[in-house]
């Protein structure tokens, strides 16, 4: 809990991981400030993800198929992955240590999912001691195939996930159709994980940053930090306020203080770690979402309620609540880039319409988020070369499974007696 004495703690960020890390920080006893340049928390990758707590989707995308897929699809504007060929140092560097990481696949596949099922607990603890509502449906993922070829190498990845702690079951196309009946389409088969589950980050996020000020958290929100530094003695975080004011000119730049601060910044990390000294190369790699209304009954009846994987098409879908259906998908490596792009979203919408024909689609509202990706797969749970300094991010296409169990081990580190006073 909140305590006078406690270390003063900043955390920048105020996703999901920035608001885990905050809450498990306060609730560590330290004194902690919040930074985030939009006037609310969750309004950027956090905002509409695919929504699944996915212990099931933790295979690391660095593989030798992964890359030749990229090849290929690279001038196909629809493709679930699409590369921007116009290079940049940035892009290049990445992609070397993506494919240096290639041989350290299984590791990092069974690595993740032990993490992901540790984080479940912790964020079920969470939802429930603040009373969170989020649309948690707690009615498993299921994976389908439409191939043998397909289906097997889904079997391969479910052995390095039951090494991780996770088990999901092959079931036939007959039982795809009994778990989730309102899925029309034909399949080889697929996997079903029971113990996933799915949610609104928005809601859930929203809701654990209101407990977070219960807890005395100051929230410095539609404030951009601007720049930090790192000393033995303190760290020093210049930032101003980006809300709309009379004045003509710019906000006044004001600097704090603290003993410690935990950049969980995003796509903006590796900037922020640059400024102390730090290399954390973090790419913003695109993802597409709708959000389907279903205002109707009709269209209610025809929305699945249990949350799906497309392995071919990488489509993931969760139901949020009665009268909403998420769909999301794709991979865009095209820089800092949030445009939404008509031909990115129009697949969503036709992945849907035919396998769940019986939904009006006239109501769907499209959005893009930039996903914080290490080249290996793997988050960012460390502290800098200045002690002073702690990193929680670069959670990739799993911020929301990983961030309850990153959150606690931020926590701990940042609290631990080795730390600088």
């Amino acid at each position: 809990m909140y305590s006078e004495q406690g270390p003063k703690v900043a955390v920048i960020g105020a996703g999901i991981t920035g608001i885990t890390t905050a809450y498990n920080l306060a609730k560590r006893g330290c004194r902690v400030t919040v930074f985030d340049r939009h006037p609310y928390a969750a309004m950027e990758t956090s905002f509409a993800n695919g929504g699944q707590l996915s212990a099931s989707n933790a295979e690391v995308w660095n593989s030798w198929a992964t890359v030749l897929k990229g090849l290929k699809w690279m001038f196909t504007p629809g493709a679930p992955l699409l590369v921007n060929p116009t290079p940049s140092w940035h892009k290049l560097s990445w992609m070397a240590e993506f494919v240096a990481a290639i041989p350290k696949y299984e590791e990092n596949t069974v690595s993740t999912a032990r993490l992901a099922v540790e984080a479940r607990a912790h964020l079920i603890r969470m939802a429930v001691e603040e009373g969170i509502d989020f649309d948690c449906e707690t009615r498993g993922i299921l994976h389908f195939y439409h191939t043998k070829a397909d289906f097997e190498a889904a079997a391969r990845v479910s052995k390095l996930l039951a090494k991780g702690g996770l088990e999901r079951r092959a079931v036939t196309p007959e039982e795809i159709r009994s778990i989730e009946p309102a899925l029309k389409g034909q399949f080889y088969g697929g996997f079903y994980t029971p113990s996933d589950f799915t949610g609104d980050i928005h809601k859930f996020t929203h809701g654990l940053a209101r407990a977070c000020e219960r807890l005395g958290v100051t929230m410095r929100l539609a404030t951009e930090v601007t720049h930090v530094a790192a000393t033995d003695l303190a760290v020093s975080i210049s930032s101003r306020s980006v809300e709309p004011t009379t004045e003509a000119g710019d906000a006044p730049v004001g600097i704090d203080r603290f003993d410690q601060v935990v950049v969980c910044g995003g796509v903006m990390s590796r900037e922020l770690g640059r400024q102390v000294g730090d290399r954390v190369n973090v790419y913003p790699v695109k993802g597409y979402s709708i959000t389907v209304n279903l205002p109707d009954q009709a269209d209610q009846d025809a929305a699945p309620w249990t949350s799906l994987l497309d392995d071919k098409a990488k489509i993931v879908t969760s139901r949020l609540g009665a009268a909403r259906f998420r769909v999301a998908g794709t991979a865009e490596f095209n820089g800092a880039n949030k445009d939404i792009r008509a031909e990115r979203i129009d697949p969503l919408i036709a992945w849907c319409r035919a396998h769940f024909p019986g939904i009006n689609t006239r109501q769907v509202v499209p959005w893009a988020g930039l996903r914080p990706m290490m080249p290996d797969m793997l988050p960012r749970v460390m502290r800098g070369r200045n002690p002073r300094v702690l990193y929680n991010t670069g959670h990739g296409h799993l911020g929301w499974t990983l961030s309850a169990a990153t959150a606690d081990a931020i926590g701990a580190l940042a609290t631990s007696r080795s730390n600088a006073a």
